[in-house]
């Protein structure tokens, strides 16, 4: 007895998909309204210093690539501040991402706030946590840190994150039913970074199964996230 022959699952192509990092991809909400004020207010800053506060997957990181695409900033690391960094506040603004991600050069920072402060330029530092959070043990820096500007980013409420999910999935030109985005509000961890990953896992499954995106295709994703799974067999 001779057996049908078992079709191959489609597998979709790994293409990287990058977020869009541009204003006009900036979703803004109660949460990052503040936030997004500053930056679009820049080179109109109330202080040379600026730190943006909020917890991971706040989108800190997007509105630091608003700033400096708008601004032509300079990138640095926050643990190895050195003569490039003191020379390039010279040149224009520095930004530093996540500078709390890591043990601060706080000597570093320090001659770098001051070049900023008498070069007229700006800095911008991304953080988790508040200036005063950070541990710093030079009292010359927390003086310095204490005259920064600092706004903070709250996780994204019901509306933005409805609003995130609804885009990212428009930017991969996908179609999916309201009531299916507001389960994945429900469900998912509140972070945009978190709302990106579960787009693109969705996505994938979909192309997969050759079928569209539906609350039970969803909820088997978020199970599988929420589980720890790297990747869901389907």
């Amino acid at each position: 007895m001779r057996h049908a022959p078992v079709r191959p699952r489609q597998l979709p192509l790994d293409l990287a998909h990058r977020p869009a990092q541009s204003r006009d991809d900036l979703v803004v909400g109660p949460s990052n309204m503040a936030a997004a004020a500053l930056v679009d207010r820049w080179p109109d800053w109330p202080s040379p210093v600026v730190v943006l506060a909020g917890p991971a997957g706040s989108g800190k990181s997007h509105l630091a690539a608003i700033w400096c695409e708008a601004s032509g900033a300079a990138r640095f690391a926050g643990g190895g501040l050195g003569r490039a960094a003191v020379d390039a506040a010279g040149q224009g603004p520095i930004l530093i991402d996540d500078v709390d991600a890591a043990p601060i050069d706080e000597q570093g920072l320090f001659h770098l706030i001051n070049a900023v402060r008498e070069a007229g330029t700006s800095l911008l530092l991304t953080a988790r946590r508040f200036p005063m959070a950070w541990g710093v043990r030079l009292p010359d820096l927390e003086s310095r840190l204490k005259a920064a500007a600092t706004v903070e980013i709250d996780e994204p409420d019901d509306v933005l994150l409805a609003a995130v999910v609804t885009k990212l999935f428009a930017d991969r030109q996908v179609e999916v039913e309201p009531h299916v985005v507001q389960f994945l509000v429900r469900r998912m961890e509140r972070s945009l970074s978190t709302a990106n990953d579960v787009v693109a896992r969705l996505d994938r499954a979909a192309l997969e199964q050759k079928t569209r995106i539906t609350r039970a295709l969803a909820s088997q994703i978020v199970d599988a996230m929420d589980s720890g799974q790297g990747r869901l067999d389907l």
